[in-house]
């Protein structure tokens, strides 16, 4: 296409045809311009029109089109053809930043995100001029212009708070700190000046707020991975201008509106997030300021308004609070008794209160009250993050911060029972910080699994919970019944059984109930007791106990269904499959009317065009297996599921992976998938197939995307609630990849989870290290492992071994995780030269001792006190969260496999060819150290593998 007015005015044509509300104008149109998409000057055509065009619709139109046409063909995929011309990337890149910077606002946003998106793939490499034009129009002095260039660096830095450690990540960091971090200070420092020189002009403040909201995200960015040398030595400039800035209230940023948070919010809300980032970790740089940063953000909590346009900031504030009290250096601002009884009072009871918008919310938004109160999307509300504070203080305070808050509760019951129509917020937040203050650990199979013990949770239950749900009416107070509901899900492993079933009937009830949020509370609060394991591991409610309430269950289930509100209800789906599962032959008077039902709902559910029903889906798949039938997934946004089959399919090819798959395994590394918690779980496991399947083919068609697949195996392992998966990932990679591969990234992998566990170390992340160090050790050697440790820092393979293999290797749970160890645990002993003739000798009869108690020991199932672990992170979802199909899970996977059948044989056959190459040292080490009954266990391996040693 050339550049001319003909074709300017038939590409004008076409964009208006592409708004009209007439399918049959607009479908064609949009198919036209799909066609003429690929030809040389097209782009360029689309730039022309937003620059010149009088229409200021067919400009917005023109930057939008061009915008989702560079998103769909700036990248270029290896063996395939070029779909931008390079005449044409040239010109873009040469035009698009003036023309952005010198457009409306609208429109200059849709540019903003078309260069976010060419630099992803171009800078710094194939677009080196990029910084040097942006930093330069710094000297602009236009705020608009300014603003443009903020918000273009921010897209493009923001990356870097979830990318993996690399030395391409270092060196472009570098390249960006030695460009932007001197003008974007001296920006920094002039903007706030301008802002005490026009502080009666609400007009140039707004432009100046702006600027200075971007400024603090994009020092987040920047300092995200590492602190930087020269943020470092202008911390003062920094950390000063942003406590005066927390400090500032200007009459003239203050909002009418109550619900959207204005500037003034956003950037104190951004600082409070940037000064949680430096006091977690660069504290000891941070620690001067640290004190003046605790009094104004305290001095900000005690000032600021209930209004949800503060809830951010609120949220922010007391994070950052929550963050500084649970570290053991500070606890000393914290520990006087005023103090904490100030903190209680003043910060977070009031923001435990449910407010007009919260019953809001619940009566008219419920899907959005479930997101945020079951499935631990309130990361950034009030509630949460008191919650979290409350957490943090009983980490050092517990008995002090109880005795404090039980005067709370009391009081709280005492004004509800007065005039219980008037005061059920009272009794609310009363259950609130009571099940704040209890909860100490909690999972998303077990809920609470360690409370507090100064809390008696029974007590609670039976004289302040029981009797709302015993109530005639299941309408009544909708939020304490769901409030109840709650309670018996989340204290479900510590409430006792009899209480349990006693709820079982109640549930039941209140599935008729008209609220949404309480329906769909008590169904997932019996799928979830459903559940629950005794002490011997099996179902705490058996099918017996639950014969006398089957048919009362089945049919309020599927009346649920049909309330307003719930036809596509996952949580109840899931209370229905679950039941399914628990009571197995007590349902089968029921089939037919089960099935019909069912199958009715399908096929009503087929016909909804606008909205994806996950639950439906779920039990689409479920009937459609089980009756041998095709599976055909015409819900292309419903995405667990999707990932699910896929993985099915994927796991059942024999041979490599089919070209097809290999074009979908980019995008799923793109960090919008891994953002929404349902997704990882099935994510993971998909990409765990793709390395099963085809490691070769990724390794030499797709080496490009390894940075990208190490970048989501950072992003989980920086989460306590999904670091497991992870290391689920890494195990992949490490098993399947080819050696050369991986070479270049192992030492920083090796780092990361060293960081991680210097930072934040919990019993999960212990259990999953040590799997991976043993499957590392049966993957690449002995030798390998202590040769990499001992890369990092002189002796760590020997304080790895002491601190952490030994003590710890008893809490390692599964028959597999086990094998891996034993077998890994087994090389090091045998394998490993250095183990028998450096100073690492010392540990060779611990870590065999150590092994043994693997074998021989119960589990250390124990769980230190100071975890603290996120509450309902990992939650299943509303609507796009994780839930295991039926009939899909994934077949248990043995990387030792034949290899090793018996690990007790394994192990004495290792120790006798070691025997046979140091003649007498073995038994010498063995006689002198080992305990007598592990020794006694060993003479039994010896015995079984009828070896002896020498």
């Amino acid at each position: 296409m050339e550049l001319s007015d003909a074709n300017l005015q038939t590409l004008t044509e076409y964009l208006k045809k592409t708004l009209d509300p007439d399918p049959a104008i607009r479908r064609p149109a949009e198919k036209f311009l799909e066609s003429v998409e690929g030809s040389q000057n097209y782009p360029l055509l689309l730039l022309t029109l937003l620059e010149k065009s009088q229409e200021n619709v067919i400009k917005v139109c023109a930057s939008v089109t061009f915008k989702n046409y560079i998103k769909r063909n700036w990248r270029i995929v290896e063996d395939e053809p070029n779909k931008i011309c390079e005449s044409d990337r040239i010109a873009i890149k040469a035009n698009i930043v003036p023309l952005m910077l010198s457009s409306p606002e609208q429109i200059q946003k849709q540019l903003s995100d078309a260069i976010s998106i060419i630099g992803r793939e171009d800078f710094p490499q194939k677009w080196p001029d990029l910084l040097t034009e942006m930093v330069n129009r710094f000297q602009s002095g236009d705020f608009h212009v300014i603003n443009g260039v903020l918000r273009t660096a921010h897209s493009l830095f923001k990356r870097y708070r979830h990318e993996f450690k690399s030395n391409e990540l270092w060196t472009e960091i570098k390249l960006v700190l030695d460009a932007f971090a001197l003008p974007l200070t001296n920006l920094f420092k002039a903007t706030i000046e301008l802002c005490s020189t026009h502080a009666n002009d609400a007009s140039a403040l707004k432009v100046l707020f702006s600027s200075l909201v971007l400024i603090a995200k994009l020092f987040y960015s920047l300092n995200f991975q590492d602190l930087p040398e020269f943020f470092e030595d202008n911390m003062e400039t920094w950390m000063t201008n942003f406590h005066t800035l927390l400090t500032l209230d200007n009459k003239l940023l203050q909002t009418d509106d109550e619900e959207e948070a204005g500037l003034l919010e956003l950037l104190k809300s951004q600082i409070c997030d940037n000064a949680a980032l430096y006091a977690q970790k660069y504290d000891e740089e941070f620690q001067p300021y640290l004190p003046r940063f605790v009094t104004a953000i305290w001095n900000l909590l005690v000032t600021t308004g209930q209004e949800v346009k503060y809830d951010l900031l609120v949220s922010n504030a007391i994070q950052f609070l929550a963050s500084v009290c649970e570290r053991p250096h500070y606890k000393h601002l914290f520990e006087d008794q005023n103090t904490l009884t100030s903190i209680c009072e003043k910060v977070i009871v009031p923001n435990m209160e449910f407010r007009a918008a919260d019953e809001e919310a619940f009566e008219d938004n419920s899907e959005e009250y479930i997101r945020r109160d079951l499935e631990g999307s309130d990361i950034d509300t009030r509630r949460r993050a008191a919650c979290d504070l409350v957490r943090g203080l009983c980490k050092f305070f517990e008995g002090p911060v109880t005795g404090i808050f039980s005067g709370y509760v009391n009081s709280m019951l005492q004004e509800y029972a007065k005039n219980p129509s008037v005061n059920w917020k009272h009794k609310d937040a009363a259950i609130y910080l009571v099940t704040s203050l209890a909860s100490k650990a909690q999972t998303q199979k077990h809920g609470i699994t360690k409370a507090n013990e100064l809390v008696n949770l029974t007590e609670f239950f039976v004289n302040h919970i029981l009797p709302d749900l015993k109530s005639p009416s299941v309408n009544e107070f909708p939020v304490l019944k769901a409030d109840g509901i709650k309670y018996i899900m989340i204290f479900r492993s510590q409430v006792p059984k009899e209480q349990l079933l006693l709820s079982i009937p109640l549930l039941i009830n209140h599935l008729q109930a008209e609220s949404i949020v309480v329906h769909t509370y008590a169904a997932h609060a019996l799928e979830r007791l459903f559940t629950v394991r005794g002490t011997n591991n099996t179902i705490l409610i058996t099918a017996a106990e639950m014969a006398p309430f089957v048919e009362v269950l089945l049919t309020n289930l599927f009346k649920a269904l049909t309330l307003p509100g719930s036809s596509e209800n996952e949580y109840i789906m899931k209370a229905i499959m679950r039941s399914f599962s628990l009571l197995q032959e007590s349902i089968i008077p029921y089939i037919p009317s089960v099935i019909t039902q069912l199958t009715q709902k399908l096929l009503a559910v087929s016909k909804v065009k606008n909205r994806l029903s996950g639950p439906i889906l779920f039990v689409g798949i479920f009937l459609l297996i089980s009756y041998n039938c095709s599976v055909i997934i015409s819900f292309p946004e419903f995405i667990p599921y999707v990932f699910q089959v896929m993985s099915l399919l994927l796991e059942m090819h024999k041979n490599e992976i089919p070209s097809s798959y290999m074009a979908l395994f980019p995008h799923l590394l793109q960090p919008v998938l891994w953002e929404r918690t349902g997704n990882i779980p099935p994510l993971v496991r998909l990409l765990q197939a793709y390395l099963e399947r085809g490691a070769n083919t990724i390794a030499s068609a797709a080496a490009d995307k390894i940075p990208g697949l190490l970048g989501v195996f950072q992003k989980l392992i920086a989460s306590k609630a999904n670091d497991h998966q992870g290391f689920y990932l890494l195990n992949s990679i490490i098993e399947h990849m080819p050696p050369e591969s991986v070479d270049q990234y192992r030492k920083q992998i090796f780092i990361l989870l060293f960081q991680r566990l210097q930072n934040s170390k919990t019993t999960k992340f212990i259990k999953s290290f040590l799997v991976f160090i043993n499957l590392y050790c049966i993957k690449y050697g002995a030798l390998a492992l202590q040769e990499i440790f001992d890369s990092i820092q002189p002796k760590m393979f020997g304080m790895v071994l002491e601190k952490i293999i030994i003590p710890e290797i008893q809490k390692v749970s599964g028959q597999v995780e086990k094998k891996i160890c034993a077998v890994g645990i087994t090389k090091i002993l045998t394998e490993c030269p250095p183990m028998m003739d450096t100073e690492y000798t010392k540990l060779w009869t611990p870590l065999l001792q150590a092994l043994i108690g693997l074998f021989e020991l119960p589990e250390d199932d124990t769980i230190p006190d100071e975890e603290h672990f996120i509450d309902i992170e990992d939650t299943p979802g509303y609507q796009t969260a994780f839930s295991q199909l039926a009939f899909a899970g994934k077949k248990e996977h043995d990387p030792v496999g034949q290899m090793v059948n018996n690990p007790r044989i394994h192990l004495a056959q290792s120790l006798h060819k070691l025997s046979t190459a140091c003649p007498g040292r073995v038994p010498s080490m063995l006689s002198t150290s080992l305990n007598a009954e592990a020794l006694q266990y060993l003479q039994g391996y010896l015995q079984a593998a009828s070896v002896t040693l020498l």
